[in-house]
């Protein structure tokens, strides 16, 4: 488990100088909207993993569950709806894009209009808040590849991750509050709080912060609801496909929660800032029937989503980069770095790491 950057061993990683831009580009993971957009959308998430035709078609059943709607385009929209309110509140006039990664609107699409806009300097703000490669560097090769060969491309620099910041984590603890309040008072007090993330294969989590930053955050939300001890276990283990995965897995937790006889959980998507498929089918769906079926009511808390707290967040990480200055963080580690080393969050596979933008100096381009 590596340790969160620091500015001390690399202060080529941090920049505390104001800059002058002209746009927020904001990146997300994307998902479909009807059922004629599932299995492009796989196309795109899958490509390049060597999933057999019966998996992708299981997969695809559960999103047809649903209509084939992922709840996460409403969710950034709701966001950039609230986070244009916030700006307009503090004097802040920039424009907004969105830019996905596996749907429209893509991301290189985006750059496009940016740049015919006139659009030369932009910050990006990428909807993950914790360092791993598929939430880190996947995004930052986005970058790059979405601006390689675009003549008068924007520059981009990107936010600082703000999983340690005050207001994600005032954010996160009124949802585990609210999650709180649906318990019978007898309960509360002696529900435990489950908090989850995605799984990752652990020669990818070996290469990043991922961890540290998760148990930090948790930490930190336990403690502003009051609590001095919680659980932490990972959803979406894709284990089956390959690979040792991070664990122990949430059915697993819930079902030993029961066993100790435990009646009540709540459990806390950490890792998630807004809900998507994977937070609907893994906690809603799955972990809620195993959770029934062992007699133990579960109740899920909300993602941070387009709590005023989290959107004054990145508010705060734009006046950052706009004016320079002092940066908010609580917790042990301290702000976290605007620019990546060059061995930041690798994939943990084998051969050369692929160009990203917004890294430090000496970092692939």
């Amino acid at each position: 488990m590596r340790e969160p950057v620091t500015q001390a061993e690399h202060p080529e990683c941090f920049d505390t100088e104001a800059h002058d831009y002209d746009a927020l580009l904001v990146v997300s993971f994307g998902g479909p909207e009807g059922p004629d957009d599932i299995m492009p959308f796989l196309d795109n998430v899958l490509r390049g993993l060597k999933l057999p035709p019966p998996a992708v078609k299981g997969i695809a059943k559960r999103y047809e569950a649903f209509g084939g709607v992922s709840p996460i385009n409403a969710h950034t929209r709701d966001l950039i709806a609230a986070l244009e309110r916030e700006l307009r509140a503090h004097d802040i006039e920039l424009p907004i894009y969105w830019g996905n990664r596996n749907w429209h609107p893509y991301l290189a699409d985006t750059v496009v209009a940016m740049r015919d806009a006139g659009v030369k300097r932009a910050l990006a703000f990428v909807t993950s808040t914790f360092g791993s490669y598929s939430g880190c560097r996947r995004y930052r090769e986005d970058l790059f590849a979405a601006t390689d060969g675009i003549e008068g491309s924007p520059i981009m620099d990107r936010l600082r991750a703000g999983y340690n910041h005050p207001g994600f984590i005032d954010a996160a603890a009124e949802r585990v509050r609210e999650a709180l309040a649906q318990l019978p008072d007898d309960s509360r007090d002696g529900a435990p709080l489950i908090f989850t993330a995605h799984s990752l294969p652990v020669a990818m989590a070996d290469q990043a912060p991922y961890q540290a930053q998760l148990i930090e955050a948790a930490s930190l939300v336990a403690e502003a609801v009051g609590r001095t001890t919680y659980e932490f276990a990972y959803q979406s283990n894709n284990a089956s496909y390959g690979n040792t995965w991070l664990e122990p897995r949430i059915e697993d937790m819930l079902v030993e929660q029961a066993q100790r006889g435990t009646s009540h959980v709540v459990v806390v998507p950490i890792g998630f800032v807004c809900d998507h498929m994977e937070v609907v089918l893994d906690l809603d769906v799955d972990a809620k029937k195993i959770a029934d079926e062992h007699g133990l009511t579960m109740i899920r808390a909300g993602t941070v989503g387009s709590h005023p707290s989290f959107v004054a967040m990145i508010r705060e990480l734009i006046e950052e980069r706009l004016r320079g200055g002092a940066r908010r963080a609580i917790g042990h580690y301290g702000p976290s770095h605007d620019r990546c080393p060059a061995d930041c969050c690798l994939s943990g596979r084998p051969g050369p790491a692929k160009p990203a933008l917004c890294g430090a100096e000496g970092a692939a381009q």
